[in-house]
Order: C-alpha cells, then sequence, then structure tokens
C-alpha cells in the first residue's frame, strides 16, 4: 500500500503503473471518494461537537430549572442523531469504497523495469552455462521419471485430480536433496531457518500483497478464515507484522515449506509432466532492511545471486532477465525472472523469481525500524525462490541425462544421495 499523499502527488506514475500491470484502476477515482470521505467526516465530526455541546447544555439547563428550553434543545439533539445516522452510514459505505481501491493500488515500478505486456517482452540480462548437445535421441523428464520409476503421474491423478503426482524412491530422494542443498547454501550466507504456519489468516495475504489481486490463486479453508499459502513469503514478512526492527544489518529468513496453487488461468498450458503443478516445495528467502533504494538494490542482486549460485551448483544452464511491467504482479517494485533450459521444451523454462518490494508490504503489514533521526519509517522487503520442487527436477533429469539412460548426479547433490554419482535404469528398462 503506498501513503496517499504520496499517491495525490504522484497520480500520474500510480496509474501507469496500475495499466502497466493490468490492475483495473482508476486514480482520480480513488482520490475523488477520498475527498468525499474527508468532507463528510469532517462534517460528522462537526456535527458531533454540535450535539456534545447540545448535551451538555440540556444538563445546565436541567439543573436550573428551564425544562422548556431543555426540551427544545433535546428536539435539536433528536434531530441531529438522526441526520447523524445517515451521514454515518454514508460515510461507512464511502469508506468502505475508499479502502477498496487502496488495496487495489499498485506499487509503482523502478526506472529500469522494461515496459511490455507479457512474459514475451521480459528482457535477457545475462546467460550462464553452456547448452547440452546430444548426439542420441533424448527423453523428457515424464519418461525419464517412468523408466527410473521416479515420477508416477497417472497415480497421482488418480489420488488427487489434474497435476498432481507422486514422487517415488531416489525423485523423492533428488526432491528433498535440492530442497537440503538450498537451505544449507541459504545458512552459510547468514538466513535464519524458520518453519512456518502454512494456513494463514486472510490479512497475512492481504498484507503481504496477494490479495486482492491474487485471491482466485488461492486454495481457501472454508470457514475458518484461513488459506493454504502458495510462498512461505506470506508468513515470513508476516512474522514481523506490527513490529519495530533493528534493520542496522538486514534482516534475513528462509523457510523450507509445501506451497499450494490453484493455476487458475492456466488451463491449456504446460499440461505434460511436473511444470505447473498444484502442490510443490519451496525453499523461500526474504530480506527486510532499511529503506534505502540503494540498500534494497544491493540485497535484491545479493539473493539474485544465491539463486544463480545454487544452478551452478546444479551444473544447469539458465538465463537471467528482467521482468516487464505487464508481467509483475501488483506489490512488485522490481524482479528478476531465472529461467533454467529444458530440453524438452527446446527453451529455458522459469524456475526462480526474485523481487524488490521497497516499502509496499511493510506499510501494509506496518514493520517499522528507527530511521537516523530517530523517526519510525517502513522497512523495504525483498524476497527469492532458492529453489521450486518438483520444477527443478525438469531440468535437473533433461539436461543431465545419458546416452545409457542413466542420470548424472551434479557433485553438490551427491551428498544428499547417499554418494551416488549416477541413477542407473532398472534392470528391465535396460537394453529397452
Amino acid at each position: 500500500m503506498l501513503d496517499m499523499k504520496w499517491v495525490r502527488a504522484h497520480v500520474e506514475e500510480v496509474q501507469e503503473a496500475a495499466d502497466g500491470k493490468k490492475i483495473k484502476i482508476d486514480i482520480t477515482v480513488l482520490i475523488e471518494r477520498d475527498d468525499e470521505r474527508k468532507a463528510l467526516l469532517q462534517h460528522t465530526e462537526e456535527a458531533r461537537r454540535r450535539r456534545n455541546a447540545l448535551s451538555a447544555e440540556i444538563g445546565k439547563l436541567m439543573q436550573s430549572g428551564e425544562r422548556e428550553q431543555a426540551e427544545t434543545m433535546r428536539a435539536q439533539v433528536k434531530e441531529l442523531n438522526e441526520q447523524l445516522d445517515q451521514e454515518e452510514a454514508k460515510l461507512a459505505v464511502i469508506q468502505e469504497e475508499v479502502t477498496r481501491l487502496q488495496w487495489l493500488v499498485p506499487n509503482t515500478v523502478s526506472p529500469d523495469t522494461p515496459v511490455g505486456s507479457s512474459d514475451a517482452d521480459n528482457v535477457e540480462l545475462r546467460r550462464v552455462g553452456e547448452l547440452p548437445v546430444f548426439d542420441y535421441d533424448t527423453r523428457d523428464h515424464v519418461e525419464l521419471g517412468e523408466m527410473h520409476g521416479l515420477i508416477d503421474i497417472p497415480r497421482g491423478v488418480k489420488i488427487g485430480g489434474t497435476r498432481s503426482y507422486v514422487l517415488r524412491g531416489a525423485g523423492l530422494l533428488l526432491h528433498r536433496a535440492v530442497q537440503q542443498l538450498a537451505l544449507d547454501l541459504l545458512m552459510e550466507h547468514g538466513f535464519t531457518p524458520l518453519e512456518v504456519p502454512l494456513m494463514v489468516r486472510e490479512d497475512a495475504l492481504v498484507n503481504t500483497g496477494f490479495f486482492p489481486t491474487g485471491r482466485d490463486q488461492v486454495y481457501e479453508l472454508h470457514g475458518e478464515n484461513k488459506w493454504l499459502v502458495g510462498t512461505s513469503e506470506v508468513p515470513l514478512v508476516s512474522y514481523y507484522a506490527d513490529e519495530v526492527l533493528d534493520v542496522k544489518q538486514p534482516v534475513k529468513l528462509a523457510a523450507v515449506s509445501t506451497c499450494f496453487r490453484s493455476e487458475v488461468g492456466s488451463g491449456g498450458r504446460d499440461v505434460r509432466g511436473l511444470y505447473r503443478v498444484h502442490q510443490f516445495a519451496k525453499v523461500e528467502q526474504v530480506i527486510l532492511c532499511a529503506p534505502d533504494a540503494a540498500e534494497s538494490e544491493k540485497m535484491l542482486q545479493e539473493i539474485t545471486g544465491h539463486a544463480e549460485e545454487l544452478l551452478q551448483m546444479l551444473e544447469l544452464p539458465y538465463r537471467v532477465v528482467a521482468v516487464c511491467t505487464g508481467d509483475m504482479s501488483q506489490k512488485t517494485y522490481k524482479q528478476y525472472d531465472i529461467e533454467t533450459w529444458m530440453p524438452s521444451r527446446g527453451a529455458y523454462g522459469e524456475t526462480h523469481s526474485s523481487s524488490n518490494l521497497h516499502d509496499f508490504q511493510a506499510r501494509r503489514s506496518n514493520i517499522r525500524c528507527v530511521d537516523e533521526d530517530g523517526k519510525l519509517v517502513y522497512c523495504h522487503t525483498l524476497n527469492n525462490t532458492a529453489v521450486a520442487s518438483p520444477r527443478i527436477l525438469i531440468p535437473l533429469l533433461e539436461n543431465h541425462q545419458q546416452a545409457d539412460g542413466s542420470i548424472y548426479i551434479p557433485v553438490a547433490l551427491r551428498p544428499y544421495m547417499g554418494g551416488a554419482e549416477r541413477l542407473i535404469l532398472p534392470e528391465h528398462e535396460q537394453g529397452e
């Protein structure tokens, strides 16, 4: 949420951000409604003062025996109360409208954010790693997973419906291994690991900027005012809601969590395999720092670097792109995506996202710190996907497949896989 005084002074900039992010809001309407609210509030407060003054006068008149004049004033008070009831009802309606519009106001975007309408307009910044060259017929991750007994999608669908899966044996071990590798990496970089609630109250999603615009992506537990999170960013940021932090050194938090997303609006896209599923696991990194643009930009580069370091440890080729306005969410000020090469797609596929939100989340969540002048100010917040699985298993299996059907295990993962250097095909699959 942006400060209304700031919004009033930057109407064009905020409207441009809303239009770029495809958020349907007219900022001038918000300001007009807020002006109406202020005028009505002032009028009702003045009416209350008149009523209270009359009530006090009535008491004095009654004490002095001037009952007739007191009754006349009582009639005036009654009339004022009726008017106040009507005006307070109007005020409640317009306050609700102003609040609804305020929650829709997007974060503005950084000056170096590309302008565009979709992910096709994201701008490539760099490529790292060599694309694999195969001189034999390759298989996609589904075929490899089935051959090695790592993935069972039909039975997953039988149990949980579409976009469900089961990981078996070494498939589960790989899933757990990449998560532990990522967590260990973040702890080496000074992050504190947390186990957090995955069922959260609605205000946690509103305050972190996932509601109202992303409501259709989240599973609701009906009747409980609780929702299943699609990322542990929500509880990690909410951990410090309504608190004043010491951010002389950035506060660095990490969590490993199961995540749930409805994927509404993605029908027909990425339906094969593990790319777009309803349930997955993520290692998330969140930073809260001083509200200094240079400081949070530095943190953005740092957390993006951690994700890149992990991909290099997994020996996977990837690219980093600057996300354009039309591919950004309401809450984001600046964003990078990291896309990893997926041979079966013949393209890079998104595996990581890294965002700087400035004070957007902190304002909504009331997370503050003390500046150099001793004033309370709102912190900056940042987040990044250190790793998400099973999506990361797609490039991991496909890039590291071998001519004999085996799958090479990157050196960094071997300690988490019992020292194994590769996954060997079961005997009944060999020679086929």
